[in-house]
Formats: C-alpha cells, structure tokens, sequence
C-alpha cells in the first residue's frame, strides 16, 4: 500500500529527521526518526517518558563509547499549548509556552538563539528541531555550520494541510563520508494515515535499506494531538531492536 512516504527510501542515511503535518483527517502530528551507523548510535531506543518521548541506551557501555551529550536526549516533549520536537537537549528550552503575540518562527528563533550546531568534527550535525502550536502554529528550525565555522540558522514558518507534512533531516541521504548535512528547505511529504500507529508503521517501513545496503534504522515515532487545546495525545514507538510501543 502507497504510504506517501517512498520517496524517503532514496536516503540511504538521513541521521535523525522531524516531520511536522496533518493527519488525513486534519488532526496536528509530530513524526520523528533515528538511524545510526555507529554502535554507540544503535545502542538507541525510544521510549515514553513523562510528559513527552526520550533517546535512552539499550546498552550503556556500547553508547558510552560515543558522545551521551548528544545521543540521549528528550526528542519530543509536551507542553501547555504545544508540542516541542528535536535532535537534541534543544527540546528543552521549546517546551516552553510562547509570547504573546509571537508567531511560531519568532518562538523558535528566540529560544533557540544560544544553540549551534553538534561539536562532532568533521561532521558538525545540523541541530534539527520543530514546534507544533495550539491554534495552528508551526515551524521548523535548523542551525547548520557555515564554511566559516559560523552558526548558520535557518528557520521555517509552516503551512499545515490536511494530509501533508514538512520535513527536515540532519543528513541529505547519501552514505558517504563527511556526511553532506541537509541543505535546503523543508521537504514536502504525504501524510495518508489517521492514528499515529499508521503513520510511525509507514515512516518506519520508508526507512527500510534497499537490497544488499545497510539497515541504520534505530527508532521511529509519531505523536498525533487528539484535541485543540493539545491536551491529550496518541503516540506510537517502533524500536528496531523491541518492536512497537
């Protein structure tokens, strides 16, 4: 069956990739992913934690052989109002109610001011994150690094459409080294399930390697919110290495 995400099985190794959308039916959803080369990065699951979706270690020795700083983390936490979404610790600091007045793109360019990209040379990975706003706000935000070495920042007010998303990744896809790191706009992708088990199924599957290529998925989640006032959500996990949640 045609999900509307196929055209992800082209990204032999994207890194971690948000996406922001409507269901079929029109209800706000947050899609998340996580593939990893390295051991320390497949040592990865994610799991519900409190108010939100975390990256903890199914192995602590084999993650500690990596960077933890950048590896576990609160990938997607609930908040009065709205949902926060990232790469990273960032997620922190968007779980936080926005101004008055203040549009999704003015939210995520203020709390995020202080974060640059990963310090993992010779990659420098993008941090990568989003927001969902009660009311119909949305935005994707990207810090890559510049040729400069400066803090390059790029942020992306959202059009939400019953049935579509935007997404962003950290990597552009190909399997290579350095990792090309994404460089362009959001992605516009289809959203052709309702529930959020459907639609974490289809990302996962779109994430599947073709024939003879490595298979780097670690997890795959998504959040729909269940009611206006993004007080009650469904969330659905797939863990390579546990099956569903």
């Amino acid at each position: 069956m045609s999900t509307g995400l196929e055209n992800l099985s082209s990204m032999e190794y994207p890194g971690r990739l948000i996406i922001l959308g409507l269901t079929r039916s029109g209800r706000p959803a947050v899609l998340y992913a996580v593939t990893g080369r390295s051991p320390s990065s497949q040592a990865r699951k994610l799991e519900r934690d409190g108010p939100g979706i975390w990256t903890k270690p199914t192995d602590d020795e084999i993650l500690k052989t990596g960077n933890p700083d950048l590896l576990v983390y609160p990938a997607v936490l609930f908040f009065p109002g709205g949902v926060a979404v990232s790469n990273g610790r960032q997620t922190g600091d968007i779980a936080v109610p926005p101004a008055r007045g203040e549009s999704s793109g003015e939210f995520l360019s203020r709390v995020l001011a202080k974060w640059e990209f990963e310090p993992d040379a010779p990659i420098f990975t993008p941090r990568i994150s989003g927001c969902l706003l009660a009311g119909g706000g949305a935005a994707l935000h990207i810090v890559r690094r510049a040729e400069d070495g400066a803090a390059r920042r790029s942020v992306f007010e959202l059009p939400l459409e019953p049935g579509r998303g935007r997404m962003i990744a950290t990597y552009a896809g190909p399997n290579r080294n350095p990792l090309p790191t994404w460089d362009g706009p959001p992605a516009e992708v289809e959203l052709r399930g309702d529930s959020a088990a459907d639609l974490a199924e289809a990302l996962y599957a779109a994430l599947a390697p073709a024939k003879g290529f490595s298979d780097f998925r670690v997890a795959a989640a998504c959040v729909v919110v269940e009611d206006d006032r993004f007080g009650a959500t469904a969330v659905s996990i797939i863990n390579r290495h546990e099956g569903k949640d």
